[in-house]
Parts: C-alpha cells; structure tokens; sequence
C-alpha cells in the first residue's frame, strides 16, 4: 500500500476551484480515489496552509471541519534534519525551495510516500533528491 502525501496545491484545486479543465479534474478523481482508499497522509504544515488566507471566519470553521478527519502524520527530527539537507543539495545546484516543500519531501522519503502535488518545483526537485511524485 503506497501512502500519499497530498500537498496544498491539489487540496485549493479540490477544495476551491469548482470550474476545471480535464486534467485538473484528474487530479481530483486521484485525490477522491486516495481518499477512498485510505492511503492519504496529511502532516500539519500542510493543514496550515489549507487553511492560510481565509478571512471569512464561517468558511474557516467549515474547511478545518472537512479537513479535520484527516490526522496528522508525525513528522520527527530526522524528518528536519534531511529537509535542511534537501534544501542544501537543491541550493547547490541552483534550486529555490520552500523550507515547506522540502519537509513535504523529507516527510515522503524517510516514509516511503510519494508525494501528490500540482506545483512544478516539485519536478524540479526531484532532479536532485530522491521523491516519487504523482
């Protein structure tokens, strides 16, 4: 069973964009599917930021109600510590990165996760550290 690490970029396409293209719609249907499957992980910084730019407070309460089925994975030291690692090797060789996205891809690969994402840095990324994207 292969767990998936969906990043904040598949959830604000789910969860805000109702008017899709096919492909976007895709990658709905994978995320209703890991969903189902119960092979979906989420870990906290995501959650935050899901829930980051919200001002209405109604609207708010009701995403993180969604959202709250969905606990937390455990993210450890080790975890950190090949984040910064991750960020250093992608420096070196002239990749900008969140320090988000690189514990996003620390989380999956000390996990053996595979990371389901819309953003293309992660491709990028992935050049140089050891991710599996969806």
């Amino acid at each position: 069973m292969m767990r998936v690490l969906v990043d904040t970029s598949v959830w604000s396409l789910a969860l805000r964009k109702k008017a899709r293209s096919t492909d976007e719609e895709a990658v709905v249907d994978r995320l209703s599917a890991i969903i189902r499957d119960l092979h979906l992980v989420m870990i906290g910084p995501i959650r935050q930021e899901i829930l980051s730019g919200i001002s209405d407070n109604a609207r708010f309460e009701e995403l993180r109600g969604k959202i709250s089925v969905f606990p937390d994975f455990d993210i450890t030291t080790a975890d950190y510590e090949l984040a910064a690692k991750f960020n250093n090797e992608c420096r070196k060789n002239g990749i900008q990165g969140s320090h988000t996205d690189y514990l996003i891809c620390s989380v999956a690969q000390n996990n053996n996760m595979s990371i389901l994402t819309l953003d293309k840095d992660f491709q990028r990324y992935k050049e140089y550290i050891g991710i599996r994207i969806e």
